[in-house]
């Protein structure tokens, strides 16, 4: 059996010391520079198991790369560590830090001559036709490549955009050799609608989306992914924490189970078979490490674990923005984006990455910024999920700015 498909037994796990053992063993692995990016295929290490990504029929492992954090450009121990356990997805896009993602990466890849081991997605924030073209040459340049493996409409929002014009481009750029597969992200309130269309669209390759233990209950997705998994549409699952913003007590261990809180929301998502696989920014290797432990050991979630989770969604319902800023936005003046300042500060609190949270809060509009002294009042009354607004954009404005 190949290695890359191989299940490991409790057995071979108990050889590396479990899970804590194997997240030891690979943080005291300390990867030559140019010899390790070289290395040959590993007949070893234990894989990151793998699933068919749709019509694709191509497998992937169900943890891939996110691109979204910054990376060194000399050389990045992420890439190849990763890639010793089969983490050999990345996840990129033109927009990621300021682009650089995608120029370590391509560094990576013209130093360790692993481009045809390497599965590369990237995206384009520019919707049009021209615009779309436009950055996907720029980002095949950066990242040193003649094409990519899957190519998304970045963040989309908009279903107009999911138009013949854009069936008849996907199409040509494939024809082209520029891409091999098409597809969208989506994290919006309009993320059913995009997902029911493009289960009646056949030239929709791929979907990454938001989804996790929160969205479990959410009968309209539900319904959404059973019909896109149905046209045989990869679903790779995205911001897999659903982890709610502001809080003063971090986020603790997962109590109740041999996991910790963010593995397990990861081992839950895993156990939806529509889900092909799910992407993870781990901006440390320490992140990369416990990720790869989970993925790798086969042991599921017991129902005891299970219910810590749901117990956890249920206390912490009314801290965790969806993003449905079409409705308190109704009370705020305009320009306002409540959905968008809380992303950035979940980044902030709940991934522990304060340098993307302050990036991403300067990129917004500057409309979108000035809310210091704002009343939030009312659009907390017409949250449907009782999120105390104003507690939280006050918080935003303090640690973001």
């Amino acid at each position: 059996m190949s290695i890359l498909n191989k299940t490991l037994s409790r057995r071979e796990l108990l050889k590396l010391g479990g899970l804590a053992g194997l997240a030891g063993a690979l943080g005291a692995s300390r990867l030559a520079r140019a010899e390790t990016a070289a290395q040959p295929a590993q007949s070893v290490l234990p894989q990151v198991p793998r699933r068919v990504l749709g019509k694709t029929q191509q497998t992937i492992p169900i943890l891939l790369m996110g691109g979204s954090s910054r990376f060194d450009q000399k050389f990045d121990p992420r890439f190849a560590e990763a890639c010793r356990f089969g983490v050999n997805y990345f996840d990129m896009a033109d927009c990621y830090a300021g682009g650089t993602s995608e120029t370590a990466l391509g560094g990576f890849l013209e130093r360790s001559g692993k481009r045809k081991d390497i599965w590369i997605t990237t995206k384009s924030c520019d919707h049009s036709p021209a615009g779309l073209v436009r950055i996907l040459d720029r980002s095949l340049e950066r990242m040193k490549t003649d094409h990519v493996d899957l190519f998304f409409l970045h963040a989309l929002k908009d279903s107009i955009h999911l138009s013949p014009e854009m069936a008849r481009l996907s199409e040509q750029l494939k024809k082209d050799g520029k891409i091999r597969f098409f597809g969208f992200s989506c994290h919006g309130p309009t993320s059913v609608e995009l997902l029911n269309k493009a289960a009646g669209l056949p030239w929709i390759d791929a979907i990454m989306f938001k989804y996790n233990f929160r969205e479990y209950g959410n009968k309209e997705l539900n319904a959404a992914m059973d019909a896109c998994h149905k046209a045989n549409i990869g679903l790779i699952a995205m911001k897999t924490q659903g982890s709610a913003v502001s809080f003063e007590d971090r986020i603790k261990p997962f109590e109740g189970g041999k996991f910790t809180r963010h593995q397990a929301v990861l081992k839950a998502v895993w156990a939806d078979e529509r889900i092909t696989a799910a992407v993870s920014e781990m901006d440390t290797l320490e992140k990369l490490k416990q990720n790869i432990a989970a993925a790798i050991d086969p042991e599921k979630l017991s129902d005891a674990e299970r219910a810590a989770l749901q117990q956890y969604a249920q206390a912490t319902e009314h801290l965790y923005c969806r993003g449905c800023d079409h409705i308190c936005g109704s009370a705020l003046p305009e320009g306002i984006q409540v959905g968008a300042a809380l992303r950035c500060l979940m980044y902030h609190d709940a991934y522990g990455n304060p340098q993307k949270a302050r990036e991403t809060f300067a990129s917004l509009p500057a409309e979108a910024r000035q809310f210091a002294g704002l009343d939030f009042s009312k659009a907390a009354t017409l949250c449907p999920h009782q999120v105390d607004i104003g507690k939280h954009m006050q918080r935003a404005m303090t640690v973001l700015v």
